[in-house]
């Protein structure tokens, strides 16, 4: 993109408000995940800063902002304390082996932006997803236990749970109601106002709050002033005598940066119609995650609800992740007198939400609807990012989900003596049946046929498909011949179907089997989406049905049927 596309006038506004409105937002999330970090608040503030403006100018995301997110939080907190417990010491000792962990992870992002490795996080099977998020909501979760009670946290989960007994009748009960209030506030506030982010709101009433009531809580203390400056020299010392005690680090959380970025990076895709460039994208987030191990900020990626505030908040182009960034260096500079402040109990309240909102409750609500080798993938992984290392998780829950596929197509293959192709996607290529259909209905009819089953290595492909559809009223969907849908199938067809009413598409299917009728019936997809008189048994006679003017639009779309009106 050019710079004159950047800087385009007519988005000038709505890229101002909507960067503000996400810094708005970023703010008590960065303080929050640099103290989780272990690195203080401040390190959470310079990641933000350098990430936010970076990953925005250089990314392949134009909506997208960038900065500490939970999960990158999460695994950073692992990084750190493995260093300090390898090279003995405290942060400052160690800084210039955590340093060089950060920068060899926005390396290694580069490399599979340049090697164009991220269009594969297609790939990526919802189960493995579902189970890893949700881990890292556990986690986030667990680690406020402590600061929740008044407490410094254990950093390791297992800790947690040993150590919870000695606390119990110690608790700190202005730090507990100080969280409590944070959560009711964050969870409360959008119910009387949207105008000021909820977090921002608890941060801001409840440290005043505790400031002059002068509760007795824990508070961050003592933070830098003025513009962050570079740590180069920090790295001069680093011990190279061990390289994979750096490789692995790096390595894993390139892989988590990776992942959380390009899943925001769709969200912004659906929210804005367009399509953003990965390889682009993880090259901007590579630098993005160098220029704040430089100047002792943690890394980062791109921030799912960051980023849906600043597109509807008129966010359009990239100025606006740069904007985002500059406004925090705003706050940098004037405001850590202030931030000093801030009671620890509140920012455990606001990592909590952040926790609370990563738990996939979707996945989680249909884990027995679901086949059942899916709800056993992310219950696998679910507890191995929990109780093991994240990289392991995703690495097994890969390689599980993968055997398991394919012993399910095996079995299909054994019983139907004949496989299934996950090619035949094109509306051009016209089966034998459909010769015959009158001109009048292939103007208003889309036919799309699926010829194989519905998996994971398919949902991002089926989607694409979609989002290029011409203007038709009604979308017939042959299902004929899939034997089989996984999980991601599941959702990617109602995802694509929510996207069809909204607007005001008619989807029938034909021909459904019995293994995916049953997946579809166990969520609710029919009849709540699907109306079970939207399911024909024969392709042609749901032609007949649409010629005779039989068929009756949804209620929930906007369009009716155009040969029903005459």
């Amino acid at each position: 993109m050019s710079n004159k596309k950047i800087i385009d006038s007519s988005h000038l506004r709505g890229d101002f408000f909507g960067g503000l409105t996400a810094a708005v937002v970023a703010l008590p999330l960065a303080l929050a995940f640099g103290l989780q970090s272990g690195m203080g608040a401040i390190a959470g503030l310079y990641g933000a800063i350098a990430i936010g403006m970076i990953a925005a100018w250089f990314g392949g995301t134009p909506t997208q902002i960038s900065g500490p997110t939970g999960p990158m939080t999460v695994v950073s907190a692992v990084v750190i304390t493995s260093a300090i417990e390898t090279n003995g010491g405290s942060i400052e000792s160690t800084l210039g082996t955590i340093m060089c962990i950060f920068l060899l992870s926005g390396i290694f992002q580069i490399l599979l932006g340049v090697f164009k490795i991220g269009q594969y996080i297609r790939y990526m099977p919802y189960p493995v997803v579902s189970g890893f998020m949700s881990g890292i909501g556990v986690i986030i979760i667990m680690l406020q236990i402590f600061p929740f009670l008044g407490h410094t946290s254990p950093k390791k989960i297992t800790q947690i749970f040993s150590e919870l007994a000695n606390i119990i009748n110690d608790i700190n009960i202005a730090s507990a109601g100080l969280a409590l209030a944070t959560i009711a506030t964050i969870y409360i506030s959008p119910r009387l106002t949207r105008l000021i982010p909820s977090a921002l709101i608890a941060l801001v009433g409840l440290t005043i709050i505790s400031t002059i009531m002068g509760l007795d809580v824990k508070i961050i203390g003592d933070i830098p002033e003025g513009f962050p400056a570079l740590k180069i020299d920090s790295l001069i010392n680093v011990d190279f005598s061990h390289p994979m005690q750096l490789i692995i680090p790096a390595l894993t959380l390139a892989a988590l940066g990776t992942i959380d970025s390009l899943l925001t990076s769709i969200v912004a895709d659906n929210m804005t119609k367009t399509q953003h460039n990965s390889n682009k994208e993880l090259i901007g987030q590579g630098l993005g995650n160098m220029g704040a191990a430089l100047i002792g900020g943690i890394p980062g990626a791109g921030a799912t609800m960051r980023t849906v505030v600043n597109i509807n908040s008129g966010g359009k182009t990239r100025l606006s992740g740069v904007i985002h960034g500059l406004a925090l260096l705003i706050v940098l500079l004037g405001a850590g007198a202030y931030a000093r402040l801030i009671p620890l109990p509140v920012l455990a309240g606001i990592l909590i939400t952040v926790g609370i909102g990563i738990i996939d409750y979707k996945g989680i609500k249909h884990i027995v609807h679901v086949p059942k080798t899916d709800s056993i993938v992310m219950l696998i992984v679910l507890s191995m990012t929990v109780f093991v290392d994240l990289l392991q998780a995703v690495a097994v829950g890969m390689v599980l989900a993968s055997i398991l596929f394919m012993k399910k197509m095996s079995d299909i293959v054994e019983k139907n003596s004949s496989t299934g192709s996950v090619d035949n996607f094109a509306r051009e290529e016209i089966w034998s049946d459909e010769t015959d259909i009158s001109e009048h209905i292939r103007e208003q009819v889309y036919i799309k046929h699926f010829d194989g089953p519905i998996f994971f290595g398919f949902a991002s492909k089926f989607n694409e498909i979609l989002s290029s559809l011409p203007e038709v009223t009604v979308v017939i969907i042959r299902m004929g011949l899939v034997p089989y849908i996984d999980q991601s199938g599941i959702y990617a067809l109602e995802d694509a179907v929510i996207a069809l009413k909204k607007r005001g598409i008619t989807v029938l299917i034909t021909g459904i089997q019995d293994q995916p009728k049953d997946m579809l019936s166990g969520i609710s997809f029919i009849p709540n989406l699907i109306p079970e008189e939207h399911l024909f048994d024969e392709f042609l006679h749901c032609i007949s049905q649409l010629e005779k003017g039989a068929v009756e639009s949804d209620p929930e779309t906007s369009k009716s049927i155009v040969w029903n009106l005459g």
